[in-house]
């Protein structure tokens, strides 16, 4: 099996639009969760989101590219655009060699809702354009990027809810060891307009804490009343490691060990026995044992039962092992089909720099994760080997096993 390595990584998140900002957020523990007043208009129980600032790509992209790119999209170009520039991967590199996508996205609401609009105003499909249905595609992550990018490898969007961005690192990774690909750009993207997330909302998740928006998402807290949802993207370039080398690229880290399961049970039902499926089974195909971890960056989105099934999971996992542990969503909130790529980025971040970032807001610790080494304050330490956990509805979950070469 050939290794693989990550040669690029890009972000477009609320903790930052690029990697220097982003790390400078973890380092500091510095929450990107605001109050959006449209929400409240809207109707929703909980107005509390991540901040997302909206590119603007018109002195990036020409407009005809632009008409068929849905938010989710955009911030998936500006993330894929520094991934890329990160690997030395230029638009003639692009043109000239194979390279494939791979992007977890699993829903897109504005672009849906805006046709529909349409058709009640004015009974008309011709007025709808060209453009909506290439926004409202769940693939149009992938179909945009590729065009945009000239990619001519494997192509397709990875849905599986909040596992989403971590499967595709995944996949991306086997496409990769099995030869099929020699780089393949893979991430994660979630839009952030009320209409996404209307009904999440409606199931009573969101926390409402709404006179505290950076103390609401609190991982692993016994105070946690709901998550709070966020985006953005994330994206890495996945390469072979000799195909690097043989190229001059600089190696960030390399995916040693993917994990999957799936729970078979409640839709929304989460289970500390898949979860610790999935994780043990990153950890056999990396070759690695719990204590060879030497931190974990949790799914914990700061939900009652869910951060107790992982908290459960872990202790099984690790007991009183070394691990350091936190939960990135505790600054960004829970950012849905991205989490999984974008908490690879902030991982490998934290691996380049030295330092585990904190899980703030953690005042008092859930019984179930006592015996967990969580890290409440940022602790600068050499992180060698991170073990990132990404579950989703329906009962999907992920593991990911990343390392310094």
């Amino acid at each position: 099996m050939r290794r693989v390595v990550v040669t690029g990584m890009g972000v477009w998140s609320c903790i930052g639009r690029n990697q220097t900002e982003a790390c400078e957020s973890l380092r500091a523990g510095r929450s990107g969760i605001g109050y959006d007043e449209s929400r409240h208009e809207y109707g929703f129980r909980s107005p509390l989101t991540g901040i997302v600032e909206t590119p603007d790509l018109k002195s990036l992209l020409h407009r005809r590219l632009r008409t068929g790119m849905s938010q989710e999209a955009m911030y998936a170009f500006m993330a894929s655009r520094e991934a890329f520039e990160q690997a030395g991967v230029d638009e003639q590199y692009l043109m000239d060699n194979e390279v494939g996508i791979l992007f977890g996205n699993d829903s897109t609401a504005l672009p849906t809702v805006e046709m529909h609009e349409t058709m009640l105003a004015k009974h008309d499909t011709a007025l709808l354009g060209s453009g909506l249905i290439f926004q409202s595609m769940n693939s149009t992550v992938n179909m945009n990027l590729s065009t945009i990018f000239h990619l001519r490898g494997i192509n397709f969007s990875v849905s599986a809810a909040c596992a989403s961005g971590s499967h595709a690192i995944g996949l991306g990774a086997m496409f990769i060891r099995q030869g099929l690909q020699d780089m393949v750009l893979v991430g994660g993207a979630q839009e952030v307009n009320p209409y996404a997330m209307a009904a999440f909302d409606a199931l009573g998740t969101f926390s409402a804490r709404i006179s505290e928006p950076s103390k609401a998402s609190r991982p692993f807290d016994t105070d946690r009343d709901g998550l709070v949802p966020s985006g953005g993207a994330a994206s890495l370039v996945l390469e072979d490691y000799d195909h690097a080398i043989a190229r001059g690229a600089t190696i960030l880290a390399e995916v040693c060990g993917y994990g999957f399961s799936s729970n078979g049970g409640g839709i929304s039902q989460p289970s500390s026995e898949g979860s610790l499926v999935a994780m043990q089974r990153a950890l056999n195909d990396a070759g690695m044992c719990a204590d060879e971890i030497d931190y974990v960056n949790a799914h914990a989105t700061s939900t009652k039962q869910g951060d107790e099934e992982e908290a459960i999971a872990l202790t099984r996992l690790f007991g009183d092992k070394r691990a350091w542990v936190s939960s990135t969503k505790s600054m960004t909130g829970h950012e849905c089909w991205m989490a999984g790529a974008s908490e690879a980025v902030y991982s490998i971040l934290m691996m380049r720099h030295g330092f585990v970032a904190p899980n703030i807001n953690l005042e008092h610790v859930d019984p179930t994760a006592e015996t967990l080494r969580i890290a409440t304050t940022t602790v600068e330490t050499e992180v060698k080997t991170v073990l990132s956990n990404s579950f989703g509805f329906g009962g999907t979950n992920s593991a990911i096993v990343l390392r310094i070469v």
